[in-house]
């Protein structure tokens, strides 16, 4: 049996989406975990937060429950998700809370989210919880609308792979209740929490978001579905509404009646331009252009399709996104013109099925007949029909009103006319049809003798053929005029649709959008890049091409280098010289990523380089200076010829120690910059009180600072209070020993002053001295590495203390900045955030 045979299939997950905290989407997670125990599933606990809420702690009650991992990191002990012991224990079912949560710095995975994934890897269900704020792609809006940015994210495509999502919501006002009965937080904390982020209008918005983004993720299941299964007819789940423009003087009345249209069923409007294949359609950019911008600012988007039958096009394309309304103008031809042509709009309500259809009046409606807007397959059969019955018709009103009065040059003349007619509306052949015809109509019934094939005078004869001649030549000339015109209108069309690519290209779109365009405009399943030697570089839509020999289409860019492989319609060479065109601009994007990634790289490495030599350079002092006081204390030690006091010893290993301590200080900060340069400074926001890690800054201090044993604690006045930051702690109080220790080295005789407060969202923290201070100018300065005080003379010291502050508070979402002191000195100011539960009204 193969290896392949031993493979597990891998589990589901299930997640319970709440619209705000407090909702119940943990004590739902509980619901159904004794659901299935009743009904005998073999169900874990691996992580449950109650948060102290009683109920929903006694509805764990009966759940068995896999014992958490526990990682020590900094002197604080973390209960995180063990999970070897679920794989070990390997349970159908798992129940894994918070999502979105943030592992202790140490732990296996370095969000909750990738354990998750482990354990579905493993054949095993499970069960988990996230809230919308926590969504990366809501993170903006959320903090926007809050005042708070949430720093535990989860990104968007890991909830979107979940075989189940339950949406876990309650009314605005039924959870402010839940909160003020103390069931969702603690009372001291519940005003707070009501007059801040739990605010009706918070969470009206945050439901909002919840359902509309669950509602995205709905209609993108249905339409892989559709897919999947090859359904085209329309199901109306949700309300879209297209409107069909063609860039003339009507579209802006047709695209404000749409929007009306869509509003009051709070729809989603799209506008969409039929590129007729022919050429026939073309509008000029800055019409479109007026469309377009009209479009953007009703909240509309614009796509562009290519088809020779604009209805069937348009059916198609309100299909394919599954569209349930569809507005249209009205025909712009005349009674009379109908009879000839029934028209788009009418075609289209004929054919349209399920999608409603709005016709729409306007000033343009009614112009008249005109040739360009007959379809071409309409066109040619009415062209030979043409060469039937206009020669049959000049015969018949000639020879029963007009022979009395015409002799043979002026019935010729009639002939010829009548060619020219047929010649213009269907090109050569059907002209020389109908002039072989008009011959033989004007010989028979018209010329003498009549009835008969005879011509009886020769100058009816030649007059007969040279007109006849001179029809055929005409018809050429007329037919290479019209060819050139449609040429031209095919040039005008591909023209137009360069425009709509090199416009998106202009606008910003991004490679997948780029080819999104295209799969869209020529209706195709799937395109996608192939590269030689690396494969499918980039693609979009369903089951794309993997190589050239499976491509429906396929263009070579570049000496087959790269290849754009389209899956659906075959098109036709008209179409590929565009696409050729296209093909080239999705090239140039895949290249500038590339050189971008290259020149990020090369970037890298200079700056690399650059630290390095500024390393080897600034470190050669502080190296040298600390071993060398060790150096020659030990080999004062071990001299066998001198004998000395316990006094003298002690001071020898004093001097030892500090050699060491400065050694340990500019090795640690010499890794943590390079820990920040290198972008691996993964902080664990919580909770910290700031009382006890400036506490334990200051004894971190104390061991390496000779100026803080003689004076002792004195010189360091704390008054943080009760003050709380969202913060890692660890990082926090590297911070803050940087920072107390700058200040004892450069203000020796001041007086520190540490104190907090809360301002609003943030919490203010300030280590204060009233020593020298620095000069105005130089404040973004002292925070550059490899330098002190704005000048780069490294006799003093490396001079990374502020700089690694700088970059520690930053990675834990603050700023740091620096201000002069009242009365004298400097003030360097962390900026924080303040716990969500904490915020002041």
């Amino acid at each position: 049996m193969t290896v392949s045979q031993y493979q597990t299939k891998r589990g589901e997950l299930r997640i319970y989406l709440g619209a705000a905290p407090g909702v119940g989407k943990t004590f739902a997670m509980l619901g159904e975990a004794h659901r299935r125990l009743d009904r005998g599933t073999d169900l874990v606990a691996a992580v449950v937060e109650t948060h102290g809420r009683k109920k929903t702690a006694a509805e764990l009650t009966g759940i068995p429950v896999v014992p958490p991992h526990y990682v020590h990191y900094r002197g604080s002990r973390f209960a995180e998700l063990d999970v070897e012991a679920v794989i070990a224990r390997r349970p159908e079912v798992v129940l894994v809370d918070e999502l979105a949560h943030t592992n202790a710095p140490g732990s296996r995975n370095a969000k909750r989210w990738q354990d998750v994934h482990e354990i579905l890897a493993a054949g095993i269900t499970v069960i988990t919880t996230v809230n919308v704020q926590h969504l990366e792609s809501l993170n903006d809006v959320v903090a926007q609308i809050t005042g708070i940015e949430q720093r535990e994210t989860v990104p968007d495509e890991v909830v979107r792979a979940a075989d189940q999502i339950e949406l876990v919501d309650i009314s605005p006002e039924a959870l402010r209740r839940r909160m003020s009965h103390g069931n969702v937080y603690a009372p001291e904390k519940v005003d707070a929490a009501l007059s801040n982020y739990f605010r009706q209008g918070n969470l009206t918005a945050l439901r909002e978001l919840a359902l509309l983004w669950l509602a995205d993720q709905v209609d993108a299941a249905l339409a892989k579905y559709r897919a999947d299964h090859e359904i085209n007819d329309t199901w109306e789940a949700r309300e879209r509404v297209v409107v069909a423009v063609t860039g003339g003087e009507e579209s802006e009345t047709l695209v404000r009646r749409a929007s009306r249209i869509a509003s009051r069923s709070s729809a989603e409007l799209m506008v969409v331009h039929v590129v007729r294949g022919d050429g026939l359609a073309g509008v000029s950019a800055p019409q479109m252009g007026k469309v377009r911008e009209l479009a953007t600012s009703l909240g509309a988007t614009v796509h562009a399709v290519v088809g020779d039958d604009v209805s069937a096009s348009l059916l198609d394309f309100a299909r394919e996104i599954n569209a349930t309304q569809l507005v249209l103008g009205t025909s712009r031809r005349s009674r009379w013109a109908r009879i000839f042509d029934e028209g788009i709009a009418a075609a289209t309500v004929q054919h349209s099925g399920k999608i409603d259809v709005h016709m729409v009046t306007h000033e343009e409606a009614s112009r008249g007949f005109s040739l360009n807007s007959i379809a071409p397959q309409q066109r040619r059969l009415m062209s030979w029909l043409a060469a039937l019955f206009v020669p049959s018709i000049i015969c018949a009103v000639t020879y029963v009103f007009l022979d009395t009065y015409l002799g043979i040059g002026g019935e010729s003349a009639l002939f010829f006319v009548g060619v020219l007619v047929v010649a213009l509306l269907g090109g050569v052949a059907p002209a020389i049809l109908s002039a072989l015809l008009s011959g033989l109509l004007l010989n028979y019934f018209l010329t003498n003798p009549r009835f008969s094939f005879t011509i009886a005078e020769p100058d009816a004869a030649v007059t007969e053929v040279v007109l006849l001649a001179m029809a055929i030549a005409v018809a050429v000339l007329v037919d290479r005029a019209a060819s050139r015109t449609r040429e031209a209108r095919r040039a005008s069309q591909e023209a137009e649709l360069l425009t709509l690519f090199a416009g998106a290209v202009l606008r910003g779109a991004d490679l997948d959008m780029l080819l999104e365009r295209v799969r869209e405009t020529y209706s195709q399943r799937a395109v996608s890049i192939l590269r030689s030697g690396t494969g499918i570089v980039a693609c979009v839509g369903q089951s794309p091409c993997v190589d050239v020999d499976s491509a429906d289409t396929a263009i070579e860019v570049g000496d087959d280098e790269f290849w754009m492989l389209m899956a659906g319609r075959r098109l036709a060479a008209r179409d590929r010289r565009v696409l050729g065109v296209v093909a080239r601009q999705a090239v140039g994007l895949i290249k500038q990523r590339d050189l971008t990634e290259e020149a990020g790289r090369a970037h890298a490495i200079a700056q690399a380089d650059e630290l390095r030599r500024s390393l080897l350079s600034a470190v050669s002092h502080d190296l040298r200076t600390p071993l060398a006081g060790a150096k020659a204390a030990v080999s004062s030690l071990r001299a066998e010829d001198v004998g000395f006091s316990a006094e003298d010893t002690a001071e020898l290993l004093a001097t030892i120690e500090e050699s060491i301590d400065q050694l340990t200080g500019l090795v640690g900060n010499l890794l943590d910059s390079s820990r920040l340069a290198a972008g691996v400074v993964t902080p664990d926001l919580t909770r910290v009180y700031l009382e006890e890690t400036v506490q334990r800054a200051l004894v971190g201090v104390g061991r390496g600072v000779t100026g803080l044993h003689e004076s002792g604690l004195g010189r360091i006045k704390v008054e943080v209070g009760d003050a709380v930051a969202m913060a890692d702690s660890g990082l926090l109080e590297r911070v803050l020993g940087n920072l107390i220790d700058n200040a004892l080295r450069y203000a020796p005789n001041s007086v520190i002053r540490i104190n907090a407060a809360r301002v609003g969202d943030r919490v203010l923290l300030n280590v204060a001295d009233e020593g020298p201070g620095i000069a105005r100018g130089t404040e973004d300065q002292v925070f550059a590495p490899f330098q002190r005080l704005g000048d780069y003379d490294n006799t003093t010291g490396v001079g990374l203390g502020l700089s690694v502050a700088r970059g520690f508070v930053e990675a834990m979402g603050g700023t740091v900045h620096v201000t002069d002191t009242p009365g004298g000195g400097l003030t360097v100011v962390i900026d924080l955030a303040a716990p969500a539960d904490e915020i002041d009204a």
